[in-house]
């Protein structure tokens, strides 16, 4: 283990990914895809070896600059691990080009899950491992959350820091901002490697986390076995719905053969992405001490039924006259109601946590609402996105709760100026620098997608279709170009498995590029690069 510490994380990263090769490669084998296997088993070990011997070359580097090196390291791990990733996939896929191979494994690192391959022409061991490639970015983004970003205080974790400018000293602070145990002293001579070292964190915070969430994908496949998918449906979907990259090697629904019960359990298993609460790690998040009084999990209840209810009551205010199925009868009504209140309810939860998938009766929720682009709204619900240090993406439900009690406090003292607001320390927090800050971060998110749209609307794309391309890249929320009608565009070929019709694959390759540096973007925060700009990084 002292040796693995004193190595640089993304060598290590790199480690861990050739040894994931190893999966895919049996599971070829197993189907008799022995070119297939050959391709992942060869690239599994090269790929170890090179890990290695750069493992050896740097192992005795200086450990002083590697706080310095965290942002990058995040940065390359976006980059040039997906070109490890697609040397497998480009070895399955010849007709492919090694870009898009790339492009492919960004979408699915980042938990985008944006394709440019149609389901139908992948074969299993590409799809199994394109859901492993989003799964482990998943488990990365929760791990990096907490032993990468929150030091830095950035990616929501700036939202809840101490304020600068004022004296906290004497305030009485919240029990989950107090430590549980005390810290160990500057002069001990694990302070170094256990606290300040990026690469002790990381593996820290990985022991913790990692056990929940492979415990949980465990729990979802088996569940979905049991309900009848196949196994390899129920894995990638137990895979795609704990990371919300919404990865599935099938087309259509979320529940291909589980039906209902199915999109119950992916429904239970997609509230992990709302807070994080149901992970380890991340205790200065908590802004209250119970569940029930979360702001981010009452903030997600309060959007999902209003959206939901936005396209059930629709209906009743004079939309359309008849049920979606045109069955007569109060009992054939009813069963329409609800099938259409639950497709809106799940589809909502799935975008809010920006994994982008839809249920059985989504088409039915639509039809019942009578609105022709009801994608609408699902598109602001995948920009509100889920809870700060999860797997989703998004501006963050803390930050649009920050700017939600700001704005109410600022009404309460129009109305009575003297008012006192209350609410505690973390309140205060948040309705002041936290909505500062969230703020911040919401305008350079608005500005990123103006600069997206300008850069794709470079090529020969309509603006609405540029427009929801940066929205889906940015908010790491691939399907959702599929969920509202888009031009399509047969500029670009991503080989014999390609489908341009599905808005990705048609692109041009400048448009590519500059729509995976958004889901680069989107992944690490625009506030975590814009710290790789201030010159206190670069300072020795």
């Amino acid at each position: 283990m002292d040796l693995l510490l004193r190595l640089p994380l993304l060598v290590i990263l790199a480690g861990i990914v050739a040894l994931s090769m190893i999966l895919p490669g049996a599971y070829a084998h197993a189907l008799e895809m022995h070119h297939l296997g050959q391709a992942f088993l060869s690239c599994g070990g090269v790929f170890l070896i090179m890990s290695a011997l750069v493992g050896i070359a740097t192992a005795d580097r200086p450990r002083a600059s590697r706080p310095r090196s965290v942002l990058l390291t995040m940065v390359g791990a976006m980059t040039l691990l997906p070109a490890m990733m697609a040397v497998p996939f480009l070895l399955g896929l010849r007709d492919t080009g090694f870009f898009n191979a790339w492009w492919e494994m960004i979408s699915c690192l980042t938990t985008t899950g944006a394709t440019l391959y149609s389901a139908e022409l992948l074969p299993a061991p590409l799809h199994l491992w394109r859901s492993m490639v989003g799964w482990m970015g998943g488990l990365f983004m929760l791990v990096a959350a907490v032993s990468l970003l929150a030091p830095l205080r950035v990616g929501g974790f700036e939202i809840i820091s101490s304020p600068y400018g004022r004296n906290e000293s004497f305030e009485r602070l919240p029990a989950s901002a107090r430590p549980r145990s005390p810290t160990t002293h500057i002069s001990s001579p694990t302070f170094r490697s256990e606290l300040s070292d990026p690469v002790s964190r990381t593996m820290r915070s990985f022991r913790q986390v990692f056990p929940v969430y492979a415990g949980l994908t465990l729990a979802m496949w088996t569940l979905l076995l049991i309900l009848g998918e196949p196994g390899l449906v129920a894995l990638t979907r137990a895979m795609g719905t704990l990371s919300t990259s919404g990865i599935s090697p099938v087309n259509g629904p979320a529940a291909h053969s589980s039906g209902l019960a199915g999109e119950i359990l992916i429904f239970l298993f997609l509230l992990p992405a709302l807070s994080r609460r149901f992970w380890p790690g991340g205790g200065e998040l908590k802004t209250s001490e119970s569940w029930w009084t979360d702001p981010e999990l009452r903030l997600a209840v309060f959007v999902v039924l209003l959206v939901s209810s936005m396209l059930f009551l629709r209906h009743f205010l004079g939309a359309i006259g008849v049920t979606p199925s045109g069955a007569r009868g109060m009992i054939e009504t009813f069963d329409s109601a609800v099938a259409a209140a639950w497709g809106g309810v799940f589809s909502a939860l799935s975008y809010l946590t920006t994994t982008g998938w839809n249920s059985n009766e989504w088409q039915g929720a639509r039809n019942w609402s009578g609105l022709s682009s009801p994608g609408l709204m699902l598109a602001g619900l995948a920009i509100m996105g889920g809870g700060v240090a999860t797997t989703a993406g998004g501006v963050k439900l803390l930050r649009v709760y920050a700017l939600a009690r700001h704005s109410e406090r600022e009404l309460e003292r129009i109305v009575h100026p003297a008012s006192i607001g209350g609410g505690g320390l973390m309140a205060r927090r948040l309705r002041r620098e936290g909505a500062y800050l969230a703020f911040i971060f919401f305008m350079l998110f608005a500005s990123s997608i103006a600069a997206i749209v300008m850069l794709i609307s470079l090529q020969e794309i309509e603006f609405d279709s540029a427009t929801i391309l940066s929205i889906a890249a940015l908010t790491n929320t691939g399907p959702l170009a599929g969920v509202i009608p888009l031009t399509p565009t047969f500029q670009g070929s991503a080989g014999m498995a390609g489908a341009p019709w599905e808005g990705w694959a048609g692109l041009p390759a400048i448009t590519k590029g500059v729509l995976a540096g958004a889901m680069i973007v989107g992944r690490i925060e625009t506030l975590a690069l814009l710290a790789l700009l201030s010159p206190e990084y670069w300072r020795k």
